[in-house]
């Protein structure tokens, strides 16, 4: 029985709801988010870490000053870049070091060069070395629109990175390069990521996006002057016939209603002349249709339409300056861009004309090539041109590169679903009895290629590896990443120019065409027609070498043609080797096991070859990339059909002066 002087005693905080009546520990969560965001209003913005770092006060001003600032300001453009080093980033650092010292960037068309706060000329290599233990780095292009007015852009970029410097609060390490080899002169800047304590430098992402370029807007308008009315007026009135995306569509798709309807009337009438101008121009683009008298409907998609219009702009523009120079003009008419991403895009054969970055900030790269098909392409090679680039004037061949499936892939996700999510060299031999040795080797190396690259599967120190249930929706996205980063395959037929392989005692290209039972289609222009005479030269000299004959109308090739041009050649280039390591050479045919030292890569006219160091004796087989990862290793290889598959060891051997 109770009485009035018995009670229960709930411990915890004061106003705590007992235990079972709170929900659960994800609704106590959400719940407190709520109410911390109730203090900023009903639709508060949530966090993302936007305001998280150096300069966010800063930033948060200045997006503000940009938010209401006026018209007479000059504009600069800033492009921003966060790359993480560990690991193969390094490389890609020093790589772009280089890249921005490039030949011809300068007025005077001259290799750019690296400077700091304090010095006109930097070391890449003192730089570089400084930058190899660090987390990441920034990259920034900086291009003030009237950056040309400039004799100089080192004041400018040295009081930028100053300001930086009293907004972040911490002395910054940093390189810059200037180019002047475009329209608009801008800087690549490289800041290393750390402060002045040697810790992570963690810069606002609010001050990366709005704070440096207002303090750059700033600098460039206290050197050359408020923008005048004159300068705003000219630059709105080559905005009305710009087939881009410029200011004025900007303010259209501002007004226009959710179906896309906008009023061609203005602040005043200036602006509506602007305004009317530029729908009208639309409308002859097929971007927008007039509904009545002043008032338009927007197309749906105008700001991608624009967008691409004034990219490819840019490409044919670029193609044409690349182009003029040559003995041979081509037409406008006759400039195609490759696009990979077309399921209709087929192979590609044609002569390097010209090579640059498309985008600077992220080191991609591309290609203009004259095309058998009489036409110059433009293609986007992405990344994949970071190894030992084809020279102008080699001859290539380029293919989508279009992520397929693998049934190495589809193999292990098989035998690790009736194996509880496991695979193993074993689990493979009983799942696929007839299954051979190198065969499984190669599932595993996919597995540990997968592994290094992307921590896709996980393995034991037993050999075992763990692959989870979406392991091929993984590998998917995996390779849809690597495809956007390197969208075409890109074959070396020859490094050397079609005229050198006429007369070349040795493989080419040239005669690969000759007996090949599927010829190329020859267009009678361009380098179509440069081939297709280049050819008939070969053919001549072919039988003066007394390795074809005609017969009658028809010529015939002497059996074992190509074997004994390979043949000549190896042996003369054998020789030379010979002399210089000072052994001899043992020539390696196919079905052969191979095992010895990789020394390095040796160019042939007939393609790249490694040259493999064994006890006494070296050999040369067809190079391969993945053997620039054991150079100086012992290496095993079988070769089977057209390919080597190679084992790499562990072990260093003495190094070739």
């Amino acid at each position: 029985m109770s009485t009035d002087d018995e009670f229960e005693p709930k411990l915890g905080r004061i106003r705590c709801h007992p235990k079972g009546k709170t929900g659960s520990a994800l609704k106590r969560i959400a719940r407190d988010l709520a109410r911390s965001r109730g203090s900023r209003g009903k639709g508060g913005s949530r966090f993302d870490g936007s305001r998280t770092g150096r300069g966010a006060g800063v930033g948060r001003v200045l997006r503000s000053s940009d938010r209401y600032g006026g018209k007479r300001t000059r504009r600069v453009v800033i492009q921003t870049r966060i790359v993480k080093l560990r690991g193969k980033g390094t490389t890609a650092a020093r790589l772009h070091l280089q890249y921005i010292q490039r030949d011809g960037v300068t007025r005077d068309g001259q290799p750019g060069h690296l400077y700091d706060a304090r010095e006109d000329r930097v070391d890449d290599r003192t730089f570089g070395e400084s930058v190899k233990d660090d987390r990441h780095q920034f990259r920034f292009i900086v291009s003030a629109e009237d950056g040309a007015e400039y004799d100089d852009l080192k004041p400018f970029v040295c009081r930028l990175m100053a300001q930086m410097e009293q907004d972040l609060g911490t002395k910054l390490e940093w390189v810059a390069a200037d180019h002047f080899n475009t329209g608009h002169p801008h800087t690549h800047v490289v800041l290393r990521g750390v402060d002045d304590r040697a810790r992570d430098l963690v810069i606002a992402r609010e001050y990366l996006s709005y704070g440096m370029r207002e303090r750059a807007c700033e600098i460039a308008t206290r050197d050359l002057g408020p923008r005048s009315d004159l300068d705003i007026e000219n630059n709105l009135r080559r905005e009305v016939d710009q087939e881009r995306l410029t200011s004025l569509d900007r303010d259209l798709l501002r007004d226009a209603s959710a179906d896309g309807s906008v009023r061609a009337i203005g602040r005043n009438a200036f602006s509506q002349s602007l305004r009317a101008g530029r729908l009208q121009k639309l409308g002859r683009l097929g971007l927008a249709e007039e509904t009545a008298p002043g008032q338009w409907r927007l197309a749906q998609d105008l700001k991608t339409i624009l967008q691409r219009m004034g990219e490819r702009g840019d490409i044919i523009k670029t193609m044409h300056h690349a182009l003029r120079q040559q003995a041979t003009p081509h037409h406008v008419a006759d400039y195609a861009i490759y696009d990979p991403s077309d399921a209709n895009t087929m192979r590609l054969v044609g002569k390097i004309v010209a090579r640059d970055l498309s985008d600077e900030l992220h080191d991609r790269h591309y290609l203009i090539v004259d095309g058998i098909d009489g036409r110059s392409h433009y293609v986007e090679i992405g990344q994949a041109d970071l190894g030992a680039p084809v020279p102008e004037g080699g001859i290539v061949a380029i293919s989508p590169n279009r992520p397929q499936p693998k049934s190495i892939d589809a193999t292990v996700a098989k035998i690790a679903a009736t194996n509880d999510g496991r695979y193993s060299a074993q689990l493979h031999r009983e799942f696929e009895p007839g299954a051979g040795e190198e065969f499984i080797a190669r599932h595993i190396r996919r597995l540990e290629a997968l592994r290094r690259a992307d921590n896709i599967a996980e393995r034991d120190a037993s050999g075992v590896w763990t692959i989870i249930p979406d392991h091929l929706e993984r590998i998917a996205s995996y390779e849809g990443r690597r495809v956007r980063a390197v969208p075409v395959l890109m074959e070396a037929l020859s490094a050397q120019p079609l005229e050198k392989l006429i007369e070349a005692d040795a493989v080419t290209v040239l005669d690969a065409e000759l007996v090949s039972a599927n010829p190329l289609s020859l267009r009678q222009s361009g380098f179509g027609k440069e081939l297709s005479d280049a050819l008939s030269r070969r053919r001549q000299w072919l039988i003066s070498q007394e390795l074809a004959r005609m017969d009658d109308d028809k010529i015939v090739y002497r059996t074992g043609m190509v074997s004994e041009l390979r043949h000549r050649e190896t042996v003369r280039v054998a020789t030379q080797l010979s002399s210089e390591l000072g052994m001899p050479f043992a020539e390696t045919r196919q079905g052969d096991r191979i095992e010895g030292v990789y020394r390095r890569k040796v160019e042939l006219v007939s393609g790249a070859f490694a040259l493999i160091q064994k006890s006494r004796e070296f050999t040369l087989v067809p190079w391969r990339p993945v053997l620039e990862r054991a150079v100086d290793q012992q290496i095993t290889g079988q070769w089977r059909g057209q390919t080597i598959s190679w084992t790499f060891g562990r072990t260093r051997g003495p190094s070739i002066g």
